[in-house]
């Protein structure tokens, strides 16, 4: 049995559900309905249990149900091994999200330690081909499931940045006024660069340790700088000091863990994931949520819960088994969602069944 699980979610006036209250076990949970009749919002919902913006990226004003517009709530009861947390997250008329873990309030890296989320969503396939921005946004995630600190770090280090970036732009040449903030970007910066390296060796070794039924994918962090910086704070300070002159023609901060990239390669063909079919890339990105997963366990102890939007129409039905079998071997609670109950058919009863359905503008969930 999974040692990590929802075992009561209810959602209020998010998205397009009005009122939702859904009662599950601990096994994977398997989503049906057709397209917009509101499955992706419930994955939505789960993700918001742990730190971030959800699957979706979108503001707290962006998730309450229109035509209301009156603000949206989203309650769960979750498992963690003997224990069970409440946690209650909400926001009113567009405000910033708030949030209780056991009636207190909390803050979300509070809300890190409780709950590990990983998720896989159809705007991720394009992750190899696209910007860093998503590639290094993926990292990050990873990166959080390890350390609940990590997201911190990075706003840490953003808020000084864009004063440095404010700085640049102002066209301010005085050493003095960077000194201080490069420090900040320093001391934050070094922690974000090693936490990725860690998370990378976890999930390698992972990969190494297991048999899976998915192409394994060879990942290095790259930058534009080529410096390693990870262990000496000093050293990034100097870097930063080293590229004001450059910066300051630029408006804007060019090295630094902001400027991360994550490269790629399909380890069975030596192929870099960017030029591997789009098949290969997504079994490459199913892949290493998987060893994620393992990698969890392993550190913690504790299986992820796992958001996998669609993932099933994209697999043949041998691949769909594998995945399935996949999961409950890694004892996690999965939910995931596709258009009918035949894309789930393998995990017959390793699964609980929810159909979505779109009534009267509302989704309706039936417990099957």
């Amino acid at each position: 049995m999974p040692n990590l699980a929802v075992e009561s979610l209810s959602l209020s006036h998010f998205r397009s559900h009005h009122v939702v209250q859904i009662e599950c076990d601990p096994r994977p949970v398997a989503i049906y309905g057709a397209n917009g009749a509101g499955k992706t919002n419930i994955l939505e919902a789960v993700s918001l249990l742990s730190p971030g913006r959800g699957v979706r990226r979108s503001s707290a004003e962006e998730m309450t149900r229109r035509p209301e517009a009156l603000g949206w709530k989203i309650s769960a009861v979750l498992r963690k091994q003997d224990r069970l947390h409440e946690i209650d997250t909400w926001s009113q008329n567009g405000a910033a999200r708030q949030l209780r873990i056991d009636g207190k309030t909390a803050t979300q890296v509070m809300l890190g330690r409780v709950a590990r989320v990983l998720w896989l969503i159809p705007a991720m396939d394009r992750i190899w081909i696209e910007g860093a921005e998503g590639r290094r946004r993926f990292l990050d995630r990873m990166t959080l499931s390890f350390d609940p600190n990590h997201g911190e770090q990075v706003l840490l280090y953003e808020k000084a940045m864009r004063e440095r970036n404010r700085l640049l732009k102002e066209r301010v040449a005085d050493a003095h006024w960077y000194r201080a903030i490069e420090g900040q970007m320093a001391a934050t910066g070094v922690k974000i660069r090693t936490a990725r390296k860690e998370a990378l060796a976890y999930i390698h070794a992972a990969q190494d340790q297991a048999e899976t039924a998915f192409p394994t994918a060879q990942l290095t962090l790259t930058n534009s700088e080529n410096i390693d910086f990870s262990d000496n704070s000093d050293d990034l300070a100097q870097l930063l000091a080293d590229y004001r002159s450059r910066d300051l023609a630029a408006g804007r901060s060019l090295a630094g863990p902001h400027r991360d990239d994550l490269f790629g390669v399909f380890a069975a063909k030596d192929v870099p994931a960017k030029d591997s079919s789009t098949g290969e890339q997504k079994a490459l990105l199913i892949s290493l949520i998987l060893a994620n997963g393992r990698a969890l366990k392993q550190q913690t102890g504790l299986p992820p819960i796992l958001l996998l939007d669609e993932v099933a129409a994209h697999l043949d039905a041998a691949r769909r088994a594998a995945l399935y079998d996949e999961i409950c071997a890694l004892g996690a609670q999965a939910w995931m969602s596709g258009t009918g109950p035949e894309l789930f058919e393998h995990l017959g009863d390793r699964a609980q069944y929810l159909s979505v359905t779109e009534v009267e503008g509302k989704s309706k969930v039936d417990l099957k």
